[in-house]
This record gives structure tokens, C-alpha cells and sequence, in this order.
């Protein structure tokens, strides 16, 4: 039997993950976590979910939803995507994570299962978390998609409510070059007679939820059209406010179909999301003099709002430490910082690292004050040793968004 470490090490190994080697991990449809799952037992039929999708913000808003939920009193699951340092990260039951012997031991049982039916890492992730969830007997879960929504792993659930956060351009090679087009694929997560909350909409987008909505027999909800007093968070960051807002309407819907949420409960689990449910990443304050942030943002949607919060900090120096994929348009993303601050580029330890040395190459000369580096570590040491007490160091590193390492 492998130990814990060798069984990630085999899935790693030998599943095609997004995060590691890009498209070619990609599935183009449900059939193999439909076969996945129908051997399994269907365990996905076995508890209730909430199902969350969103360019930008359905991690923030899946852990808001769980820890009031688990405020309430109920077994709450919760998968997400990426995990920053355990596999364990992206399966959870009130906050803590799926035991090491649930994950040696679902391996182990299905195994042949795994490599005859060619599974992704996301695939396996997704069914490994619908098989737990269903042993510990959970009162509900929340899903968030991976990439996508119509063709995502996830979307074999029939959920209790379906929320979409928001459209921005990401992964427009899978999902389309256009808002409209994205929106279709974030929209698949809608179900027949299911209500759906959409969180933010533009002008190109709200048509194409209406329709689906329309043509689905559901109920939509746009959070946007709704007034909620701004309740205080734990989870830090200007653009909390919008996911709150999503949050706030999914939980008034949720509460119209029987689910027995108080405004203490709502209040508190907003207050203790990362206690409740150890979320990382999101303007997540990693220490003092210095100010030291770390972020997941890793479109130009999500790293505008995070440049809105960097123009609000004061500091007397900006350091930023930037880490990329060889698929990102470092060009584009350059452009959300400024000019001013001080470049410590760095190459992620994954196979689609942007190479240094090509960094280097393109980089633009009006970035003046940079620095390369061939580790994150060593970029962050570099940073750390040169920032003052009264300096800020922002920390991106954009090749975390496996979103789905389907």
C-alpha cells in the first residue's frame, strides 16, 4: 500500500492536469466522469449541493456559502480548485480536510478503474470529493466548477441552486473569444427548474443567462438588483464587496426553498470564513512592516479589482513578486501594475513555467527597476531583503488558476 506522499506523487504522475501541461489534460465532454461516477455508485446523488461558477470570485463565494452554512449548523462539503499545498485542500467537510487514508485508500480501490477509463487529475479530484462527501453523510455541499461550466467535471449534480459570480475573458481558447460565448459555457451549469443567481452582468452577458434561464424553465436571480447592507468580512480585498452581494442573494434564495439560515448565522459565517473553512489566497496577508499580500487573481478581470486594492494600500515602495505560465499574456497583465514599482519575476517550479530567460527577453524597458529569478523563493528572499518597514510586497503568481486542471 503507497503512503500518503507516494499516493499524490502517482496522481501527479500519471493523470493530465491542467495546471502542469495545459490543454492537452483538457476533456471535451462529461463521459468519463459519468462512467466514473455510475461505478462509483453515484455518489453525487447522495447529499445536496449548491453549484458555483464565475470567472472570477466562485472561490471566494463557495467559502463564504460553506462557512454560513456550517454557521447553521450543517454538514457542509466544499470542493474548490486549485490546492496551494495539499491535495487534501480541495475536499473539505466543515472546514477540515478529507483524511489522508480516504484519499491512500480511494487510489488504491480504484485504481485500474482510473487508468482503463484515461481520467484527468480534475476527473479524479471531483469523483474522490462526491465519494466523500457522500460517506460523511454531508447535509449539503458546495461545487465549484473548474473551468467553464456546461463541460465542466461537475456538472453531473443537480443542485439545490446554481450561481454564476461573474463573465470575464479567460481560458478563451476553451471557452470562447468573446463575453457572449463564455457566458454560454458558464450558463451549462443551469438546471430545469432550478433557480440560478447571477452575481454581475454586462451587456453582453444578462441576454444570454435570460435565455437559458428561459428555455430551462428557471428562475434567475441578479444579484446586482439587489440592496444588502454591507456586512463586515473576514475575507479582505474592495472587490468582496460584489461577492458578498452574490452571497447575500444566494442565501435569500436558499432561504425561500426551506433551508433554516438565521441573520446570525449569516453574519458570523461571513465574519469567520477562513476559520471556518481555512481559505488561502485571497488578499491574503501574509505579514506586517513590511505588508506582504499574497493573491490569486490571474485574468485581467480579477486583476483589475486586485489593482484597485494596490492603489488603496499606502505604502512608500511597491515590490511584486510575478510568477507566470507560458500560456499567460504577460504583456497584457503587465499593464494592471506600475511602472514604478519594483520587478522581481520569477519562474514557477511546473512544466508550463514561462522560461526566465525568455521573461527576459520581452519584458519592457519602461519597467526599469527588475529583477529575475529562477524560483519563487528566491524572488520572495530578494524581496523581503530589500523592502523597508513602510513597503508593500504583492505577491502573483499567475499559474495557480489550474481551474481546472481537468
Amino acid at each position: 500500500m503507497r503512503t500518503y506522499q507516494e499516493t499524490i506523487d502517482w496522481l501527479f504522475s500519471n493523470l493530465p492536469m491542467f495546471q502542469r501541461v495545459g490543454a492537452s489534460a483538457m476533456k471535451a465532454d462529461l463521459t468519463n466522469i459519468t462512467a466514473l461516477c455510475e461505478y462509483m455508485g453515484n455518489p453525487q446523488t447522495k447529499f445536496k449541493t449548491v453549484h458555483i461558477a464565475g470567472t472570477n470570485g466562485k472561490g471566494s463565494t463557495s467559502h463564504m456559502l460553506a462557512s454560513i452554512f456550517q454557521e447553521a449548523g450543517y454538514k457542509t462539503g466544499l470542493t474548490t480548485s486549485p490546492h496551494l499545498k495539499d491535495f487534501r485542500e480541495r475536499i473539505r467537510v466543515n472546514g477540515a480536510m478529507a483524511d489522508e487514508e480516504f484519499v491512500i485508500d480511494f487510489v488504491s480501490k480504484h485504481e485500474k478503474k482510473i487508468i482503463d477509463q484515461k481520467a484527468s487529475f480534475f476527473e479524479i479530484a471531483i469523483a474522490m470529493a462526491f465519494e466523500y462527501f457522500a460517506q460523511q453523510n454531508v447535509d449539503i455541499a458546495i461545487i465549484e466548477t473548474g473551468l467553464g461550466g456546461r463541460l465542466d467535471s461537475t456538472n453531473i449534480i443537480l443542485p439545490e441552486l446554481s450561481v454564476i459570480t461573474n463573465i470575464g475573458l479567460d481560458h478563451t481558447q476553451f471557452l470562447g473569444d468573446t463575453l457572449d460565448k463564455i457566458a454560454f459555457e458558464k450558463a451549462g451549469i443551469i438546471k430545469p427548474n432550478t433557480a440560478v443567481v447571477i452575481g454581475e452582468t454586462t451587456a453582453e452577458t444578462k441576454p444570454v443567462f435570460e435565455q437559458v434561464a428561459k428555455d430551462r424553465n428557471a428562475e434567475i436571480i441578479f444579484a446586482e438588483e439587489k440592496h444588502f447592507q454591507d456586512l463586515p468580512s473576514d475575507l479582505k480585498g474592495s472587490y468582496q464587496i460584489k461577492n458578498k452581494r452574490t452571497v447575500l442573494t444566494a442565501i435569500e434564495q436558499l432561504q425561500k426553498q426551506g433551508w433554516t439560515i438565521s441573520s446570525e448565522n449569516i453574519t458570523n459565517g461571513l465574519l469567520n470564513v477562513v476559520k471556518n473553512t481555512n481559505l488561502r489566497g485571497r488578499w491574503d496577508i501574509l505579514g506586517q512592516h513590511p505588508l506582504i499580500v499574497a493573491d490569486t487573481a490571474h485574468n485581467p478581470h480579477g486583476l483589475a479589482e486586485v489593482s484597485k486594492q494596490i492603489n488603496e494600500q499606502a505604502y512608500n515602495q511597491l515590490h511584486l513578486v510575478l510568477g507566470f505560465v507560458n500560456d499567460k499574456d504577460v504583456l497584457s497583465i503587465l499593464q494592471f501594475f506600475p511602472k514604478k514599482a519594483t520587478y522581481y519575476f520569477c519562474q514557477p517550479n511546473v512544466p508550463r513555467k514561462y522560461d526566465i530567460d525568455e521573461l527576459y527577453q520581452i519584458i519592457p524597458e519602461d519597467i526599469q527597476d527588475k529583477h529575475f529569478f529562477d524560483s519563487v523563493e528566491k524572488a520572495l528572499l530578494a524581496a523581503k531583503n530589500n523592502a523597508s518597514v513602510n513597503d508593500m510586497i504583492y505577491i502573483c503568481l499567475l499559474y495557480t488558476s489550474d481551474a481546472a486542471d481537468e
